[in-house]
């Protein structure tokens, strides 16, 4: 096994409070992605809703993904104003999140 040389992902699932309406939740997952105008290090970002057929979610509806090129970077990020100013008001918002970065690992058959 490899890990991929240059990747590092971020991600949050975010289960809202109950009451939080569509049009709120859309403006932050625009100020979200906006964080990409405002942080070098960030590659990427993307986002979407639960899809399962499993119902194993457990009230996370909302998955966001932003993959950085360096584990140094996504800590830049963590620290940035931009993102510290936005998830001090996305927290408003949630009943519940859980992040994981990672480093992505090819497996060779």
């Amino acid at each position: 096994m490899e890990q991929v040389k240059g990747v590092v992902k971020h991600i949050v699932l975010a289960k809202f409070k109950e009451g939080v309406s569509e049009e709120e939740i859309e403006k932050h997952i625009k100020d979200y992605a906006n964080l990409l105008n405002h942080i070098e290090h960030m590659k990427s970002f993307q986002w979407g809703t639960d899809v399962s057929i499993e119902n194993l979610h457990q009230g996370f509806t909302h998955i966001f993904e932003v993959t950085f090129e360096t584990l140094d970077g996504r800590s830049a990020y963590v620290a940035h104003p931009a993102h510290v100013d936005f998830g001090t008001a996305f927290l408003t918002i949630l009943e519940k999140i859980v992040v994981v970065d990672f480093v992505p690992t090819l497996v060779k058959l």
